[in-house]
């Protein structure tokens, strides 16, 4: 479904991604890891449009989509969940997440996803009017998977989904990011929970200073004396 073939990613003179190679399949479910600064987040801002590569190749559903629009990656299939949540705190719940929908023509389809998505977490309806900067991280969380689901993407990206929440939140938002991927959509995940990531998702590409380092699947990933020493602080 999404390949990423050699890419480079430049900041100025600075190199942030080095000639990196990654692969998600339908349906599967694929994380990154590695430590602050090592490329992570700015490969998912590569492949979805917001940052331009220097060289490489990023192909979704077979076409070449590495000099297309943010908007028009995301018409394709692509959404992202951005680190910090950053959905809109002036705006209400039910606003923030009609955002998410605004490439979906079909307005009854709009509808009936809404629905779907209240009945699923009735936070969606009880907090519909609120602005979203009164919600609490958990919940805009919540708010910003759902706004990412609602242009029915073949691939979501998710950017640091545990950052800053509470180990009860954070099992209820993979228990919810567990849910979508069972539904059948794609997931490419950048965690600092290392161990959390490597439990449920399975394969994973390990980063360090903009190259990637190892990949194999989580179980091996898990069991390896050096990715234990080196990212599970084991």
């Amino acid at each position: 479904m999404l390949r990423v073939e050699n890419v480079v990613v430049h900041y100025g003179e600075a190199v942030a991604v080095q000639g990196v190679s990654v692969n998600v399949e339908a349906g599967e479910f694929v994380c990154l890891l590695g430590p602050n600064g090592a490329g992570k987040t700015t490969l998912l801002n590569t492949i979805c449009g917001l940052i331009r590569p220097t060289s490489g190749r990023i192909s979704f559903m077979g076409d070449d989509i590495a000099n297309h629009s943010a908007s028009r990656i995301q018409q394709m299939g692509i959404s992202q969940v951005p680190e910090g949540r950053k959905i809109f705190p002036s705006l209400t719940v039910l606003d923030n997440l009609k955002i998410g929908a605004y490439s979906v023509k079909d307005e009854s389809t709009v509808k009936a996803d809404l629905t779907r998505y209240k009945e699923m977490f009735p936070i969606l309806d009880t907090r519909k009017k609120q602005k979203g900067g009164s919600l609490s991280g958990g919940e805009q969380q919540i708010v910003a998977i759902i706004r990412a689901l609602m242009s029915r993407p073949k691939l979501i990206l998710l950017d640091e989904p545990s950052l800053g929440l509470a180990p009860l939140i954070v099992k209820r938002i993979y228990e919810i990011i567990v849910d979508i991927h069972h539904q059948g959509t794609a997931i490419l995940l950048v965690e600092q929970n290392a161990r959390m990531a490597l439990e449920f998702a399975s394969r994973a590409y390990i980063f360090d200073a903009g190259e990637l380092v190892i990949s194999g699947a989580c179980q091996e990933l898990s069991a390896s004396d050096e990715v234990k020493k080196a990212y599970l602080g084991e």
